[in-house]
């Protein structure tokens, strides 16, 4: 993959891993549109890369349409599409499994899923049309693992991961290459406010660190996307015996409420 002189999206790209990401695809030659709930956040990171910025939530299908028509309206035929807005809550103030709020659920069901549902929709048809584009959704490492204490972000998460295996399968002989970023912790708003001693466990990584190894390994054809080590090795425990796993989150579950003070986050 060769992002000079593509035109690319990035969602949630006012700050973060998307900011990063949308400075990333611009160094490489891209001209990046950017779209986030921080409308001016968003304009300044698009001028800087080289295209427009504006407000757009991506709970609702239709500003996602428009923009994206937007988009190619202006600057011209989308070829990359980082579906990388997200939100995480949690479980409390319970702290069971199910004890979140309905609308806390469904918030994040609309932002970590169905965001890159509906921009799919609307901007694969063209990418299959021209025989050629990138799809990528930043899902979460908790995708391929879990976050303890946020059941609705661990289910949303892994959920988005499976979408982007099914848009790997149904359009990669189309011309589609689809990838998932599955970030474990990594300097942002949805981050600074874990517990010292959970980031410290494997290390967090500056965005802009975990934006290079993404589109490296975009690059390089690599659908799944770790922005640490680690990662893959508790996945390839999980896999190897997920009952064994299993005890070992409980015990991990234990320690983060005894380090602070009954909240597992």
């Amino acid at each position: 993959m060769d992002f000079n002189g593509t035109i690319a999206i990035v969602t949630g790209g006012a700050s973060g891993i998307g900011k990063a990401l949308a400075e990333g695809l611009h160094k490489r030659g891209a001209r990046v549109a950017v779209c986030d709930l921080d409308g001016a956040g968003a304009d300044a990171v698009a001028k800087a890369c080289g295209g427009i910025g504006r407000r757009v939530d991506v709970s609702d299908e239709g500003q996602v349409a428009a923009f994206l028509n937007e988009v190619e309206r202006e600057m011209g035929p989308v070829d990359v599409y980082f579906s990388n807005a997200g939100v995480g809550y949690s479980d409390g103030p319970l702290w069971q499994a199910a004890s979140a709020p309905n609308a806390v659920w469904e918030k994040q069901w609309a932002i970590n899923v169905m965001a890159s549902v509906y921009a799919a929709r609307h901007v694969i048809p063209g990418m299959v049309r021209r025989g050629k584009g990138v799809f990528l959704i930043t899902a979460s490492a908790a995708g391929v693992l879990n976050q303890i204490g946020d059941a609705a972000y661990s289910a949303t998460k892994a959920a988005a991961l499976s979408l982007a295996e099914s848009i790997a399968i149904t359009h990669g002989d189309e011309g589609i290459s689809a990838h998932v970023l599955c970030p474990q912790y990594v300097k942002s708003n949805m981050t600074k406010l874990l517990p010292e001693v959970m980031k410290q466990m494997d290390g967090i990584l500056e965005a802009g660190e975990a934006a290079e190894i993404t589109l490296s390994a975009i690059e390089a054809g690599q659908f799944l996307i770790l922005t640490h080590k680690a990662t893959g090795e508790h996945y390839a425990r999980k896999a190897g015996d997920r009952d064994r796993w299993l005890s070992g989150m409980r015990k991990m579950r234990r320690f983060l409420l005894d380090a602070n003070h009954g909240r597992p986050i």
